[in-house]
């Protein structure tokens, strides 16, 4: 299992998901444990299904009754989010290379579709923290 950090908000969301820049915690499933992550293996560490432990949305923590509606898919570049039965799909690009660590990711279909999205990440073992704002286009501090 993974875990996946992510927000909502200001929207400031910490998820891949519809936004991101308040902490979403998550697991990702069906992925094998990893001790350290080199910048340069981060493309290949985030590849899974991952299911969210914590996150919050506007500064507000979400309950555990959302958190077990989402669902997160990355692969190859391409992301699909599912809130409930309402998916998100686009796609992200990683750069390992920046401190914090940064990614970008578009909508393609869904509510996100033609939004692009700066966000953070960091990747810690199993561990995926996300933050990104829904309506700011700049990076998250």
């Amino acid at each position: 299992m993974k875990t996946l950090y992510a927000g909502f908000g200001v929207l400031t969301v910490a998820i891949i998901f519809a936004g991101c820049a308040a902490p979403l915690t998550g697991t990702a499933q069906n992925a094998s444990t990893r001790a350290t992550v080199s910048p340069d293996d981060d493309s290949r560490a985030v590849q899974g299904n991952w299911k969210p432990a914590k996150a919050e949305f506007a500064g507000q923590a979400m309950t555990d009754a959302v958190l077990k509606t989402i669902s997160l898919k990355l692969e190859n570049g391409k992301y699909e989010v599912f809130v409930g039965e309402e998916p998100d799909r686009g796609t992200y690009t990683l750069d390992a290379a920046t401190n914090p660590r940064s990614m970008s990711i578009t909508g393609t279909a869904g509510p996100n579709s033609g939004k692009t999205f700066p966000a953070i990440y960091e990747l810690k073992g199993d561990t995926l923290r996300i933050c990104y704002d829904l309506f700011r286009r700049e990076i998250p501090q």
